[in-house]
């Protein structure tokens, strides 16, 4: 296996119902506070991700920003290298971008789940990375067909690619046709550990994980606020990030017998919620992000929790 990238870089999400008055502000407090990265995600039927990257670059003058995720499905993938290439020349060196097969739902909802999920994604990110090189790609397959596709000017810097996915036969994918892996939320060490074993990269990798993540002065109120966003992560999609964890049949246990989400949420053990998510103090905050980056995270990416996601970002911030 190869050596994972050994960055411990630190970045935020900015929130995908984030006011549009607020996106400039949101930008570049995170860049003067000091975070590494600035990460938008591209969930239906929010924001696009191409666009909002492109606007929070050049509202911004030094932080790297990820798009996480494209789905692979709606997207020619000529069209995506053209994108991605766009905003590589226009803001070099600054750009990584995540791909990935999109959720179920949301693709179903609009026509665009394919009948083989890995060999569409897999034929995807490598017709973008190679189109990105600058090279002539020319392919056959059963989703990307592409004659002689060569970009007029390649970008001198190209923008890294990586899957968003999280099922093993995609991880192994995402080692085998890409530069990293976006980790969905919730990201413990086991999950990380599990995921990598998969993965198998046999080149520099790196991985990105979303994190749940709440920094108060009383970790308790911290526990609290995180719960909401938790509420998910017992459905059905979410048990391969818990299948790793000691507590995973108690954890199922408590889901099927819980009256709703919110009802398991807030039921869920304190112990639980803090693995499961950066939550508590300043310093337990930043313990919790140092086990992600001992586990083989090269960015922790923090998700804002709360009613004011700027007041959230400032508190996010004090663990930098």
């Amino acid at each position: 296996m190869a050596e994972l990238r050994t960055e411990r870089a630190v970045g935020v999400m900015l929130p995908r119902d984030l006011p549009a008055h607020q996106f400039r502000t949101y930008a570049q407090r995170a860049e003067t506070l000091g975070f590494d990265e600035l990460w938008v995600v591209e969930d239906c039927f929010f924001r696009g991700g191409v666009a909002q990257a492109a606007a929070a670059l050049a509202m911004t003058e030094r932080i790297r920003l990820g798009i996480g995720i494209l789905p692979a499905a709606v997207r020619n993938a000529a069209f995506t290298a053209m994108e991605v290439a766009t905003l590589a020349e226009l803001f070099p060196g600054r750009i990584d971008v995540g791909i990935g097969h999109g959720m179920p739902g949301w693709m179903r909802q609009v026509d665009a789940w394919p009948a083989s999920q890995l060999t569409m994604l897999g034929e995807h990110l490598d017709a973008v990375r190679a189109i990105l090189t600058g090279a002539s790609t020319s392919v056959e397959g059963r989703y990307v067909t592409l004659d002689g596709v060569e970009l007029n000017t390649p970008p001198s810097s190209v923008p890294r690619i990586l899957a968003g996915v999280r099922g093993p036969r995609s991880l192994a994918l995402a080692g085998r046709s890409a530069d990293g892996t976006i980790l969905a939320e919730p990201v413990t060490p086991e999950y990380v550990a599990e995921a990598l074993r998969h993965i198998a990269p046999t080149r520099e990798h790196r991985i990105v994980a979303y994190c749940v993540a709440v920094v108060d002065d009383d970790a308790s109120s911290a526990r609290d606020a995180a719960r909401p966003a938790l509420e998910w992560i017992g459905d059905p999609d979410w048990d391969v990030h818990i299948a790793p964890l000691p507590f995973a049949d108690e954890f199922r246990a408590l889901r099927a017998g819980a009256a709703s989400r919110a009802d398991f949420a807030a039921r869920m053990p304190d112990a639980w919620v803090d693995q499961l998510a950066v939550v508590g103090t300043v310093e337990g905050a930043r313990a919790r992000i140092g086990q992600l980056h001992d586990a083989g995270v090269t960015t922790a990416v923090l998700m804002p929790v709360g009613p004011d996601p700027l007041d959230a970002l400032e508190d996010l911030a004090r663990v930098l």
